[in-house]
């Protein structure tokens, strides 16, 4: 075997699809194709299931697939080491809704101006995705709003996020505005996020914390996208709880309301998600020294 069919095989899993490879790769269907199959000879076993839908990996697929990333991450440290730029690859960042929306561009702004002639490629998820993707090297970092698997991560705080009830800017919720936010919420019908979301997770402890049983609340929808989150609470909807870094234009413009939570406040941390057991390369490195320049996690606290 050599880097080259490695290098296809990670690209197939990663784009789930030998054609999604081969424009990654510049090179064509059947030679990716002829790459992976080289490597399925040579190892005695299938390492990808083909459909006409989407190429995923076997258990062998899998377990080749933690191999073939270090191995790749290994040629990487020894490009960039001796300033082989014309052999940099595409940085790939796995990040939940609100980091990959609100925090990411302006750290993807610094970046550029200083590194113009890298790549980077980001995953948007949810934070269980976020995490997947830095467990099984599909990413190198990744971003998330809550912490999901402290046994295999690391997680770094870059950045306190805070989280409010957002209503409709209407008379009702205006007189509502100078009571007890745990008195009238279980009253009003609730837009969630979806599983896996870190907001959702953060939302659901919140809520126990005011001693509200998440349970017990009439949820009248679960959406996964932001946007339509705010424009179903605007349109009324529900309402719902959200980070305030999704909601700022809309409540400096008046088409939302936030009700703080106050004192105690709905903070949680932004997190930077690493592998301990990766090595990650020098661009991944220079992006997360960008990310703590700017946000300084603890100095948001």
């Amino acid at each position: 075997m050599n880097l080259k069919q490695l290098e296809a095989f990670v690209r197939v899993a990663d784009a789930h699809s030998f054609s999604g490879a081969a424009r990654e790769l510049y090179l064509s269907q059947p030679t990716v194709s002829a790459h992976v199959a080289a490597l399925e000879r040579e190892l005695g076993c299938t390492l990808v299931n083909r459909s006409t839908k989407e190429a995923t990996l076997t258990q062998q697929g899998h377990e080749l697939y933690m191999y073939a990333e270090q191995m790749l991450a290994v040629e990487r440290r020894i490009e960039e080491h001796f300033g082989l730029e014309r052999c940099r690859k595409t940085l790939r960042i796995a990040a939940s809704t609100v980091p990959a929306q609100y925090l990411l561009p302006r750290a993807l702004a610094v970046f550029r101006e200083r590194y113009p002639r890298e790549r980077i490629k980001i995953i948007e998820t949810d934070s269980a995705g976020a995490v997947e993707h830095v467990l099984e090297h599909r990413a190198e970092i990744g971003f998330t709003g809550t912490v999901l698997d402290s046994r295999h991560c690391i997680y770094q705080p870059v950045y306190r996020d805070e989280l409010a009830v957002v209503t409709p800017a209407t008379e009702h919720y205006r007189s509502l505005a100078a009571q007890d936010i745990a008195s009238w919420l279980p009253h009003e019908p609730i837009i969630m996020r979806e599983e896996g979301s870190g907001t959702r997770r953060e939302t659901e402890l919140l809520l126990e914390r005011m001693g509200i049983d998440p349970a017990s609340l009439s949820v009248v929808a679960t959406i996964e996208n932001e946007e339509t989150i705010k424009r179903s609470v605007a349109s009324g909807v529900g309402v719902t709880v959200m980070s305030l870094l999704a909601v700022a234009t809309e409540a400096a413009a008046g088409t939302l309301r936030v009700h703080p939570l106050g004192a105690e406040g709905g903070y949680r941390d932004i997190n930077l998600v690493l592998d301990p057991g990766y090595l990650r390369t020098a661009t991944a490195e220079a992006f997360i020294e960008i990310v703590r320049g700017i946000y300084g996690g603890s100095a948001h606290r």
